[in-house]
């Protein structure tokens, strides 16, 4: 086995960004983490969110936009527009007090 081909196993303390830290063996002598077991919601059944590259926010905000979306799309639809029975019936009771019927 060649001595200069494997890096060195060393002592290796690993922090956590919840503040859990603990001691390891490793290549490297330090690693930070952002989850580890004491915060993952896997071992501890308490949801988390971890948020990665902004993407909970970029998730909320496209949600936000078509929600608005909607809403207006609602509110175009729900404006008083005369159906076209509505305007069937007009037309009807036009025609019968233009014939000199008594519409009821």
């Amino acid at each position: 086995m060649k001595k200069s081909l494997h890096p060195e196993y060393v002592k290796c303390e690993v922090t956590c960004a919840c503040g859990n830290s603990f001691v390891t063996r490793s290549t490297v002598p330090r690693m930070r983490l952002d989850i580890c077991s004491a915060c993952h919601p896997f071992y501890t059944g308490k949801q988390k969110l971890v948020d990665t590259a902004g993407r909970v926010e970029q998730f909320m905000r496209k949600y936000e936009k078509s929600q608005k979306l909607q809403e207006k799309a609602l509110k175009k639809a729900t404006k008083k527009k005369p159906s076209a029975a509505a305007s069937t019936s007009a037309v009807k009771a036009e025609n019968k007090a233009g014939s000199g019927e008594k519409s009821t």
